[in-house]
């Protein structure tokens, strides 16, 4: 599906002559330059029919919008640094996640069956796996540590000393073919890994890697990159048994045409051609694609009235194609995303990654599993970037998109995404927040490798981290300015309150000396008045005496 050739024997020398690059066959093919082409392919058309569209009948799927309540909140994502023995895992989940969920990327990292782990630390005491983690009410970084008490304790220096001499002894595997009856009698050094006995086997018996089926492995021996010495083999001589893994069955109808084709594939691909898995490439993208693009629902909804809504099917749909281990993408609007990204503190900003998917690119589904997915990418992109997704599949989402991207970038980023050709998508736009614009460092084509991708996204990073010590110089000097100001305006307003009191302390002293001047003018004006009074009444009663006394002389 992904180079469009249906033709099982022409896809396996297109291959072939591209060294089994799959990202480079199709390319080639897309672009024409491929030099051979077999015979009743596309050149004829009675031979290919185009695939009937998807059916409207119950059975087809629908895709399932979710309600508008569970997109009021933004989900917010959650830190936890686990700690088991020498080593720690860092985990990045949304709030409404189960505890559960943490535990199942525990056992992807430490191969530590869920069973058998418990999770310590919860600020809460123990907590069931069935535990939103919203509930917990937990801040932002979060400290936990695994116990494995049905374990056995870490390895001793004893224990060390004797995998490194297991290592160096040889193994004498005994394999019988089960289907000739036929035994091999192989030796192999304790570094060498499952996987390569595996490939070995294929040698020998023509059945490819992932159609082996195998028996009297010990039950430790869990991981083919496991090397013998680990495994648990008996030494110097252990049994095992090989056979074919027989096909499933159709899980459906298929037509008269599909039936012949997956019949062709089944019937060939274990004799002619080497395990695709060995050379990192998934069986369904080399192969399956054709009829599981029937049983795809959308990635996002057509004229979708929320982006919120139309972001949380995205992310769905995406984890149910690529599984879990993706970038986590913001659920919002864009211009919530430039908030989140752009509008905090210097220290707290982040690059934006744009990501634009298009199904009908036959990049696609590679750029997803492999480059996308990868776990380097993941954990790269969830420290330093702020994730946003949408699908330009349909023509109304693209639309949607492009008026979006000319009021927040302007009219060139909307013209170089207009000229993109469908299999240059999907893209990847790294977005930095400058001041009072946004600026596109990078646009990064679906045709790249997961090195590449890092180097571009590391590159980017790096003008970023520059611009940001920048940023973070200015808010530190401008919050220095502002802190003096402050202690100025402070000085000086407590200036004010020493003058306004000294004056207000200078008018009560006046005033007091006023009020004691007037007492004091009061007391001698009633004393001279008294006085006055004194000398006033003391003559009248001298001349009445006076008189009397002259009166009574007279007589």
């Amino acid at each position: 599906a992904c180079t469009g050739i249906e033709n099982i024997d022409e896809a396996i020398t297109l291959l072939e002559q591209n060294n089994w690059d799959l990202v480079s066959g199709t390319l080639k093919q897309d672009n024409g330059e491929d030099g051979q082409t077999v015979p009743g392919t596309a050149s004829d058309p009675a031979s290919h029919s185009a695939p009937a569209p998807a059916p409207s009948s119950s059975s087809a799927f629908r895709p399932v919008l979710p309600s508008r309540q569970i997109v009021e909140r933004q989900p917010r994502l959650l830190d936890f640094r686990i700690e088991y023995r020498d080593r720690n895992v860092d985990v990045v989940l949304e709030d409404s996640c189960t505890v559960g969920e943490i535990k199942q990327i525990l056992e992807n990292e430490l191969h530590i069956p869920v069973s058998k782990m418990l999770l310590k630390g919860w600020k809460t005491g123990d907590v069931e796996d069935s535990t939103v983690l919203k509930s917990l009410h937990l801040p932002k970084n979060n400290s936990l540590y695994v116990l494995t008490p049905d374990l056995p304790p870490p390895s001793s220096s004893s224990h060390a000393g004797a995998l490194q001499e297991s290592l160096n002894r040889n193994f004498m595997l005994i394999i019988t073919h089960r289907e000739v009856q036929r035994e091999y009698h192989l030796n192999f050094s304790g570094s060498s890994t499952i996987q390569e006995v595996k490939r070995n086997v294929y040698d020998l018996t023509s059945i490819p890697v992932r159609h082996q089926l195998w028996e009297g492995w010990p039950s430790s021996a869990t991981d083919d990159s496991m090397c013998l010495a680990e495994s648990g083999l008996s030494h110097p001589c252990h049994q095992l048994t090989v056979g074919r893994r027989s096909l499933p069955a159709q899980t459906r109808e298929p037509s008269e045409e599909q039936s012949t084709d997956v019949h062709m594939v089944s019937d060939s691909d274990g004799d002619d051609f080497e395990d695709a898995s060995e050379f990192g490439v998934d069986d369904g993208e080399v192969f399956g694609m054709a009829s599981s693009t029937l049983r795809k629902s959308p990635m996002m909804p057509e004229n979708a009235e929320n982006e919120g809504d139309a972001l949380l099917q995205f992310t769905a749909e995406f984890s149910s194609r690529y599984g879990d281990c993706h970038p986590v993408f913001f659920i919002g609007s864009l211009e919530a995303a430039f908030q989140e990204a752009f509008y905090v503190k210097a220290r707290d900003r982040k690059l934006l990654a744009i990501y634009l998917h298009h199904d009908e690119s036959v990049l696609t589904n590679v750029f997803c599993s492999q480059m996308l997915c990868a776990e380097s990418i993941v954990s790269y992109l969830s420290q330093n970037f702020i994730t946003w997704a949408w699908d330009l599949t349909k023509d109304a989402n693209r639309a949607r998109f492009l008026t979006m991207c000319n009021r927040h970038f302007g009219s060139v980023v909307v013209q170089t995404i207009r000229t993109q050709k469908t299999d240059q998508f999907p893209l990847f736009l790294i977005i930095m927040g400058k001041r009072s614009s946004n600026e596109v460092l990078n646009v990064i084509q679906g045709n790249t490798t997961v090195d590449e991708l890092m180097m571009r996204l590391m590159a980017a990073m790096e003008i970023f981290s520059a611009q940001q010590q920048e940023d973070i110089k200015d808010e530190d000097e401008r919050e220095a300015r502002e802190n003096v100001k402050r202690e100025q305006d402070e000085a000086y307003r407590l200036s004010l309150e020493a003058d306004r009191a000294k004056r207000e302390a200078h008018e009560r002293e006046m005033a007091e000396q006023f009020r004691l001047e007037q007492i004091r003018k009061e007391q001698e004006e009633e004393r001279e008045v008294g006085h006055n009074l004194k000398q006033s009444y003391s003559k009248p009663v001298r001349k009445l005496r006076s008189r009397k006394m002259w009166f009574a002389y007279s007589h």
